[in-house]
């Protein structure tokens, strides 16, 4: 087969895949794996999303400990002490017979027991706030899980269709390589027959030596590809992926960028987070104003003590007694410190509400960026098909006339060598499309 031809049938295959990804690079273990199950395999090993999880648990165990403070606290002490002798005081009565009375014993050993509830009546409002606080900050955190998992999807979605690039090129340049070598022979064999100068053999060498080049790029970064894939997948070291998903167009989107914007502003995670912050501010300043605020509290309590303090006079016997009151308390001056938390909370709620705002006018820019992209990718891809193809008639009328010997070998080569950069142009336009569509994707949100 002439060297035109082979080069040809070669970018033919590469550029619309009908040979399918490349194989692996030979090693002690290869995966196949489609794009959702790597991408699943991602969500299951990720630490950022483990670390995310850990958060959330963080946060739901807030709102329970916020919840908690409405229930009675209950507080059983039990002590000893060993007291050093001291006299005891001994009261005498006068009258007969006189009579003595030891009100003061001398008790070296004491024991107690107590059992105290503790139950607020009223706030001001700080619990039921702090609740609310509690809940938005574990809506929050849930809403950051979601957006650290659709991170992870991209990243996961780049990394595949970055191999999946990069081996295709190595293979579709190894290939052409074998067309250079063959194109090489045969204008060696010119040269011998006088048929050929020899600059046309250094033409050829060259192209072949840029070829190799090329692939030797394109397989360092398939292999910088696949290490990340074997990072982002959780498979052991050395792990060899090889990518099943084939290599094709995704279709257009059905909405315009409006929609999408407007389903971004709804539906983003950040969003949803930064709005649950905000909240979440706003019962803090709740939570500060109401330490102005009268506190009334239940308390109960119950004492097993030997002696007990409480009977008269002391005895070294055990007795029990038991309380119950109400208190009420009145911060009546606090040096500004109340009136400066409300402040400080208030204007950190404003200053949320403020990056709400940034938030929401950059996530617009970017999906009308994303979606601007992907047209751009799209049109790429339509030129790279129609480049190509012609590319692919220009190597079959030179190859034809150069066989003819009415066209010099320099424009077949000068031909084949713009095939390849077209069929390359493809794979690369196509996976700029691919990774555009995830890059939507992700900006639109769910």
């Amino acid at each position: 087969m002439k060297p035109g031809v082979a080069l040809g049938c070669a970018l033919l295959l590469a550029a619309f895949g009908a040979a399918g990804p490349a194989p692996a690079e030979p090693s002690s273990e290869t995966v196949p794996l489609t794009l959702p199950d790597v991408v699943a395999r991602a969500r299951a090993h990720s630490a950022r999303l483990a670390q995310l999880a850990d958060l959330e648990a963080a946060a739901a165990a807030g709102v329970r400990g916020a919840r908690a403070a409405r229930w009675p606290s209950v507080d059983v002490s039990a002590s000893y002490a060993r007291n050093s002798d001291v006299p005891e005081l001994t009261l005498v009565s006068p009258g007969p017979p006189p009579t003595r009375q030891t009100v003061f014993p001398n008790i070296p050993h004491t024991y107690r027991a107590r059992a105290g509830l503790n139950l607020p009546l009223y706030a001001g409002g700080r619990i039921s706030a702090g609740i609310t606080s509690a809940q938005q900050l574990r809506d929050a955190a849930a809403r950051d899980r979601e957006g650290g998992e659709a991170d992870l999807v991209l990243e996961t979605t780049r990394a595949y269709w970055s191999l999946v690039a990069a081996r295709e090129s190595a293979r579709v340049l190894a290939e052409a390589i074998v067309s250079y070598e063959a194109h090489l022979t045969e204008a060696r064999n010119r040269l011998d027959f006088g048929l050929a100068a020899r600059n046309e053999v250094l033409l050829v060498q060259v192209e072949r030596e840029r070829a190799e080049l090329s692939r030797l790029e394109a397989a360092n970064r398939a292999r910088v590809a696949n290490a990340d894939l074997v990072r982002l997948a959780g498979l052991p070291p050395g792990a060899q992926v090889e990518p099943t998903e084939p290599l094709a167009a995704p279709p257009p989107p059905d909405a315009e960028i409006d929609s999408l914007v407007e389903t971004a502003l709804s539906g983003r995670p950040e969003i949803a987070a930064m709005r649950a912050r905000i909240a979440a501010a706003a019962s803090s300043v709740q939570v500060a104003r109401s330490a102005g605020r009268p506190q009334l509290g239940f308390s109960a309590g119950y004492d097993y003590a030997r002696p007990n303090a409480r009977i008269l006079p002391l005895r070294d016997e055990w007795n029990d007694t038991w309380s119950l009151g109400v208190s009420l308390s009145v911060t009546a001056f606090d040096g500004g410190r109340t009136a400066a938390a409300v402040a400080q909370a208030r204007a950190q709620a404003d200053a949320q509400r403020h990056q709400l705002e940034d938030l929401a006018g950059r996530i617009r820019l970017e999906v009308t960026g994303r979606a601007l992209d992907l047209e751009t990718a799209r049109a790429q891809v339509g030129v790279a098909v129609r480049a190509l193809a012609a590319a692919k008639e220009s190597v079959q009328v030179l190859g034809d006339r150069y066989r003819q010997g009415v066209s010099p070998s320099f424009e077949l080569l000068d031909a084949e060598t713009r095939a390849l950069t077209a069929g390359l142009d493809l794979t690369l336009a196509t996976t700029q499309l691919r990774v555009a569509m995830a890059s939507l994707d992700r900006a639109v949100g769910p």
